[in-house]
């Protein structure tokens, strides 16, 4: 089976959203700046390429999916089953885009994520429930991605965690600077 990755852009200033996070504004005030680089060439370009190449299954949290089903038209990838960490589940649906929503428990959905990935990679959206895998022991890397922004606020990515990373490869820089990291345990 795949690994489970945490799969993040992150400001300079460590933040995964801009503040004041809303409905009509998902990543919060300037939050979208921190994802310019997936429309952008060269080594961005390229980095995008192979996230979307080796997607087999997404978790997210409830908030992310509340936040973010409006924007994605269905699940995060179009085709790709999702998973959503809630203690509000419901029933299973499939999105506008063909990609399945399931609703689980943190352990549930990772391993159901990991089954329906197969070989490919699952996926992490999320800043909480990154910090919730890391802390259940459920997270083998952290795909990290800096943006060159400082947003002052919002979702921290990491806030008290502790945890040893090995970098894996060599750090690629395009518009953002991309660094793959293996969780040690």
């Amino acid at each position: 089976m795949g690994k489970v990755v945490l799969d993040v852009t992150a400001s300079v200033d460590g933040f995964t959203s801009g503040p004041n996070v809303r409905p009509e504004e998902p990543m919060g005030d300037r939050g979208e700046l921190l994802h310019e680089w997936m429309g952008g060439e060269g080594a961005d370009a390229e980095q995008f390429a192979e996230l979307n190449a080796s997607v087999g299954a997404t978790v997210v949290g409830r908030t992310t999916f509340d936040l973010g089903l409006k924007n994605w038209g269905g699940t995060p990838y179009p085709g790709v089953p999702c998973f959503v960490v809630t203690h509000r589940p419901e029933e299973d649906f499939v999105g506008d885009n063909g990609g399945q929503f399931s609703f689980d428990g943190l352990e549930a959905a990772v391993r159901r994520a990991k089954e329906a990935a197969g070989d490919k990679v699952v996926y992490v959206l999320g800043a909480d429930i990154g910090r919730q895998l890391l802390a259940a022991g459920l997270l083998d890397e952290l795909s990290l991605h800096i943006a060159p922004v400082l947003l002052g606020g919002g979702a921290r990515l990491f806030d008290g965690e502790l945890a040893e990373l090995v970098a894996e490869g060599d750090p690629v820089i395009g518009t953002a600077l991309h660094q793959r990291y293996r969780v040690q345990r």
